[in-house]
């Protein structure tokens, strides 16, 4: 089997909240209990659902967000990530058709399912419905004609009656029922405020919810005929994303010894896509992961820092306790050493998070608040720094309940360009710190430029003890 035809199904849904999480994290968990290697997606910028799908199949979650990434680097990053796989599962955001807002399609489950050719798999919640659910299915069938909705999931479904009221009822819809899923709260996924709660928060339970799911799509998906829907894909003719291909040469790749970057792990820090870690590798780092929460010292021979996004409010107090790191990471910084922070490490490194003292770097104080500030963003880099030239355009996107008082230092990170005209973030001296998230594979000039300047560092070995 060539690479361009790794079997694959996009599970969508008519819209958030039917059950997609549900049923494409069991679905991964049983086809990889049952033996094949399957690769997991997630269409959108979210991080925290690929934490279960990884936990689920023991592969990199990885996103596939063509408002970030472009449209023409969704195949190449589906195959790169895919490689070696026998299925890749593909996990929809929102409703199937809905994307970026006021962009049509760009964005969407729809569209990605177009770029990968594949195959959609409908979960609709039955809840409250029977015959009407024909309907619904034929409808998003008929929509776009270029998507090929293969099947339908009935999930929340309340009897064996009520099953059987709406399979007859889609018996005339020309899709397939592919399966049909009880009403079940057994295998929660708790939430908070910005979502599903990470794995990495709670590990053991999030172990038992997965085999929990498995168990419940086992039981109620015919896998066998998923899977034969799965490879009947045709040949995609991309060629896979390399992240060393995608590097003009950077210093890091020719210093005597590579650079080591610290990359902030652990369950403060979980937001993060694996291609940047794959790209920071690709342009001559060594890349060393540590927990602010455990680790009381950076890496040692630490020559730059990445510190991603995550939920540092949840736990201000242990970080604030954890003075010798915010110590470490202070004069790291302090050194001129190449520093990235988005979101939540922008919060790290503020004066404090709700009154508890962080790192200092930057000065500004964070605070939780009601309001969610949420959506993409496009930007431009206004001067150059350790991350960016001046001048370099991004696309990224705000996910937060938190506010940063002041929201822009003397030299700002980013000027938005849209949907709004303001600046945001600090730049200072090595430090590039932005409430943005950037992926990476988008502008991989970012990887390289943070490596070159970490191999050029004078950054003192005591600052990393």
């Amino acid at each position: 089997m060539s690479g361009g035809s790794i079997p694959r199904l996009v599970i969508a849904a008519p819209s958030s909240g039917a059950g997609k999480t549900t049923v494409a994290t069991g679905l991964m968990a049983a086809f990889a209990e049952a033996g094949l290697v399957v690769s997991p997606h997630k269409v959108g910028p979210d991080y925290i659902d690929p934490g279960y799908h990884s936990l689920a199949t023991g592969r990199p979650g990885r996103n596939l967000d063509a408002y970030l990434c472009g449209p023409g680097r969704i195949a190449p990053l589906f195959l790169h990530g895919a490689a070696g796989a026998d299925l890749a599962l593909v996990e929809g955001v929102m409703g199937l058709f809905d994307g970026a807002s006021g962009m049509g399609e760009l964005s969407s489950t729809a569209q990605v399912a177009k770029l990968l050719r594949a195959p959609v798999v409908l979960v609709v919640d039955a809840s409250s419905q029977s015959r009407s659910v024909a309907a619904l299915v034929h409808g998003f069938a008929s929509w776009d004609p270029e998507v090929r909705l293969a099947g339908v999931i009935l999930n929340k479904v309340g009897s064996d009656r009520h099953e059987e009221l709406l399979r007859e009822a889609m018996d005339s819809s020309g899709v397939p029922v592919l399966g049909a899923l009880r009403r079940d709260g057994r295998a929660g996924t708790p939430s908070r405020h910005l979502g599903l709660v990470p794995v990495a928060e709670r590990r053991t339970e999030a172990v038992e919810s997965v085999a929990e799911l498995a168990a419940r799509v086992r039981e109620g998906c015919d896998l066998a005929a998923l899977l034969a829907l799965a490879r009947t894909v045709p040949e995609l003719p991309d060629t896979p994303w390399d992240p060393a291909a995608e590097l003009a040469p950077a210093a890091g790749k020719d210093a005597p010894e590579k650079p080591l970057i610290a990359v902030a792990g652990g369950a403060a820090f979980t937001f993060s896509y694996a291609e940047h870690a794959e790209l920071l590798a690709a342009a001559g780092a060594e890349v060393a992961p540590f927990d602010p929460l455990r680790d009381e010292q950076l890496p040692p021979g630490t020559r730059g820092l990445v510190i991603g996004g995550g939920f540092p409010e949840m736990y201000a107090p242990d970080l604030s306790a954890n003075a010798p790191l915010r110590a470490a990471v202070a004069a790291l910084a302090a050194s001129g050493a190449p520093v990235s922070a988005e979101c939540a490490g922008l919060l790290y490194l503020s004066r404090s998070i709700d009154g508890k003292p962080m790192c200092g770097v930057l000065p500004a104080e964070a605070r939780m608040t009601e309001r969610l500030t949420l959506g993409y963003r496009e930007a431009v880099a206004l001067r150059d720094n350790a991350l960016a030239a001046a001048g370099t355009r991004v696309r990224g996107h705000e996910f937060h309940r938190t506010v940063l008082e002041p929201g822009a230092g003397a030299d700002p990170a980013w000027g938005l360009t849209h949907p709004e005209r303001r600046v945001e973030g600090f730049v200072s001296g090595g430090v590039h710190a932005s409430y943005l998230h950037v992926h990476w594979a988008a502008e991989p000039s970012l990887a390289g430029r943070l490596v070159a300047s970490a191999a050029r560092s004078a950054a003192a070995p005591d600052a990393a003890r």
